[in-house]
């Protein structure tokens, strides 16, 4: 144990010890009080560090002070490394699975910066011939947003599981009214809420609904929309959109010019096929509600198609060590739709289509495609396309707390994440977060031979 009674080491300069001075130094040293001035840790330190280059085992004037200071020290050091140690090694807390509001919350603590989270694994981007895009801007659909959040409010069916959500809704409303066709077709109508939102934007405009089971049906069941100026191929007058005489058709609408018409799928159909069909026919403007993302949905997409290597934000790696298999393993824990690298790959690394395969028709049938002909795909649709545009999703996912699309492959939304007065005066929040769970990347695709 160190006494201390001894002396403070002598800090001066670095002369020898004069052999002569010692019996003085010894009697001095014994005038000395028992206190000594406060030791600082620089001179603890100066000192041990003296003591150690002379060799000496136990420095014999390190004094108590020193002691208590390097306790003291030491302690503090050793709080430091425990606060360290809880945090980079706690276990991410449990999160109900039916809770989006706390996942989003917890989504947003660990992740930092959700603004720039949208499309950083991707967006690939149809290329159209001439590079041209839509003629509306951000500001259109903000002013436009606060316009709709009360038409869709007044809607007939509150609850539409399995249809649209609030997203796409203002998507087609926002579009339908923005083009101003003279004829509305729409393949694919469910219940008849997509029907009743084109009506909404088109109040005078006839529109045609091809359906393999009529709307009405559902009205003994529960909430449905049938419109009373609406021409039905439905139930036992159906057709299939590919099969219909579109120019009789038209003329027996008064329409004459076939880019006043806007068609609407929803249809759950393999969309290179449609648009060839529509294509053929002479239309011009086409909206696809489900642009399911590569690796997702019922039916082979633009989204898809259009997801390649030589397009900014296309292609895939099915390395699965890999950065894009290192994120999308993270991801997963947070977004009901995202894929783990093994779910987006197939046999043979196949990822293009839903892993190397093109689906039609509610998935009732697919067939495998090589990427050879994927890639085939891609260059006939860009060789139609003048126009390709994706509805953003309407809020960022920390104001309106969805869980299912994953922001890393969307665009950048009409009011972005942090902007809650906005969001607000919109009307948005009043709206159920369950609304905002049914974005699948509309698309509006102006096409020409």
């Amino acid at each position: 144990m160190l006494s201390s009674r001894r002396g403070a080491p002598a800090i001066g300069g670095g002369d020898e010890e004069d052999p002569t001075s010692t019996a003085d130094a010894s009697s001095a040293s014994a005038e000395e009080p028992k206190t000594h001035p406060p030791a600082t840790l620089t001179a603890c330190l100066a000192s041990y560090s003296r003591s150690l280059l002379s060799r000496s085992t136990i420095p014999p004037s390190f004094s108590s002070h020193c002691l208590a200071i390097s306790l003291f020290v030491a302690f503090l050091f050793s709080l430091l490394a425990l606060s360290l140690l809880l945090r980079f090694t706690r276990p991410l807390p449990c999160i109900p699975p039916y809770d989006p509001l706390a996942r989003s919350v917890h989504f947003t603590r660990r992740l930092e910066g959700l603004a720039s989270d949208f499309g950083s694994l991707g967006v690939p981007w149809c290329r159209s011939k001439q590079g041209r895009s839509v003629d509306w801007t951000p500001a259109d659909l903000i002013k436009a947003l606060e316009e709709f959040v009360p038409i869709y409010e007044t809607r007939p069916i509150q609850n539409n599981m399995y249809g649209m959500g609030f997203d796409h809704s203002f998507g087609l409303w926002f579009m339908a009214r923005w083009l101003k066709p003279d004829l509305m077709i729409e393949s694919g109508a469910f219940k008849g809420h997509s029907t009743w939102v084109l009506r909404q934007a088109r109040p005078e405009v006839k529109i045609i609904s091809l359906s393999p089971r009529h709307p009405e049906k559902y009205l003994k069941k529960g909430p449905a929309y049938v419109d009373p100026n609406c021409t039905y191929f439905a139930g036992k007058n159906f057709v299939d959109f590919g099969s219909v005489e579109w120019r009789k058709v038209l003329m027996q609408h008064g329409v004459k010019d076939f880019s006043k018409v806007l068609v609407f799928f929803d249809d759950h159909q393999n969309e290179l096929k449609r648009l060839k069909q529509a294509l053929k026919a002479g239309f011009r403007h086409l909206i696809f509600e489900d642009n399911y993302d590569t690796g997702t949905g019922d039916h082979y997409s633009l989204r898809q198609i259009c997801d390649q290597s030589y397009v900014r934000g296309g292609g895939h790696s099915c390395f699965r060590d890999g950065d894009e298999a290192r994120i999308r393993s993270k991801r997963k824990k947070f977004w009901d739709k995202a894929l783990e690298i093994d779910e987006l790959c197939g046999k043979k690394e196949a990822w293009w289509g839903v892993r190397g395969y093109m689906r039609d028709d509610f998935n009732h049938s697919n067939k495998a495609i090589s990427y050879a002909e994927h890639f085939q795909n891609s260059r006939f649709v860009e060789s139609v396309l003048n126009v390709y545009w994706e509805l953003p999703p309407v809020a960022g996912p920390s104001l309106t707390h969805q869980t299912r699309y994953d922001p890393a492959r969307a665009t950048d939304p009409i009011v972005e994440d942090g902007r809650y007065a906005l969001f607000q005066r919109l009307g948005l929040g009043k709206l159920d977060s369950s609304v905002f769970n049914g974005y699948t990347q509309m698309v509006y695709v102006e096409i020409s031979p």
